[in-house]
């Protein structure tokens, strides 16, 4: 039979991916498929639809309301969980567009990459690794999310590159793609800079205090320092089969994320941390008691594994409401007695 309008648009996506894609990009063509074999769209490829698919969940919709590194800041344009996503799209992007790999791809990783990431950041993440015999870790939660906690358990089924790339985006793990290596690059440079660019605005840091070598080589303003990086990964993996900075450029900005761990993130709002850490730890214990109470998304697991049922609730939770459950739970009300 002769081919449809629509199949005809997606058939035109598959030859400019021959005709301009790196002979090293990955062609959504090329797929190993998803969990589950479904038909395919007529119009958008695999990774375009899956891309679609993770803006229109449920778990991609709470990002705006998770904290990046402040929490309740005073001010509106500190970075949330959904923005930092965005910047890290943006600048996976970027690398693949002059990189010639596939836009589609990195930016489906770039989407999903934190979608397990818990409420009040890092610190809970921390908190629910001590808490779980399992441990926590938001990059597997994140592949749990959309493998099967998404669409009521169901999962979104989504394609092999994409789970890969979430799985594996942080400095840890191994991409089987280089849209992964991309978005893993991507996620570790936009966290850096505009975690530093809030920490100024906080006054928890002075600009003055960033380490003078890292300033040096990338510049004393975000964009500065975001440009460099993408034009060093350029010349170091064009025509490569790999994505990568330069070993000087690379240095330096592990360099800048240690000075971050070690007078940003592990000190910020210290009082607020203690309490998230509080409430998280207190909501954990509450639920580990009575599972019965979960959600009805969580109870089968819990029938099986109470920890991973909890951390799979209170990591879906955002700050406002991890927050609203603890006050409902441990807080008098007026007329409670």
């Amino acid at each position: 039979p002769a081919p449809t309008k629509l199949q005809s648009m997606k058939e035109k996506t598959y030859e400019k991916a021959r005709a301009f894609l790196s002979p090293y990009a990955t062609k959504s063509f090329e797929s190993k498929g998803r969990l589950r074999e479904e038909p395919a769209c007529p119009m958008r490829t695999d990774f375009q639809r899956d891309r679609d698919r993770i803006i229109y969940s449920k778990a991609f919709l709470r990002l705006k309301n998770k904290t990046q590194v402040f929490f309740a800041p005073d001010g509106d344009h500190y970075m949330s969980r959904l923005t930092h996503t965005l910047d890290v799209s943006q600048i996976a992007r970027s690398v693949a567009r002059c990189l010639s790999l596939n836009e589609d791809l990195a930016e489906a990783i770039a989407l999903g990459h934190d979608l397990g990431h818990t409420p009040f950041g890092h610190v809970g993440e921390r908190v629910l690794a001590s808490l779980n015999p399992a441990g926590f870790r938001h990059s597997e939660q994140s592949l749990r999310v959309v493998d099967v906690l998404e669409k009521d358990g169901k999962g979104l089924n989504l394609t092999f590159e994409v789970r890969d790339g979430i799985l594996n985006h942080t400095k840890k793990g191994h991409p089987a793609t280089p849209e992964g290596e991309a978005v893993s690059l991507a996620d570790r440079i936009a966290y850096i800079n505009h975690d530093i660019e809030d920490a100024i605005r906080a006054g928890i840091i002075t600009e003055d205090e960033l380490p003078e070598e890292s300033v040096r080589i990338f510049g004393r303003d975000t964009s500065a320092r975001i440009n460099t990086c993408v034009l060093d990964i350029y010349e170091t993996s064009v025509g490569k089969p790999y994505v990568r900075m330069s070993e000087e450029k690379g240095k330096a900005l592990e360099d800048l994320r240690t000075f971050m761990f070690e007078r940003v993130y592990e000190h910020a709002n210290t009082l607020i941390q203690e309490s998230a850490e509080r409430m998280l730890r207190a909501l954990f214990a509450y639920f580990s008691e009575r599972p019965e109470q979960l959600p009805v998304l969580y109870r089968e697991t819990a029938q099986s594994d109470i920890p991973r049922a909890v951390c799979d609730y209170l990591s879906s939770m955002t700050d406002r409401y991890a927050i609203n459950v603890f006050k409902k739970l441990f807080v008098p009300r007026e007329g409670s007695v």
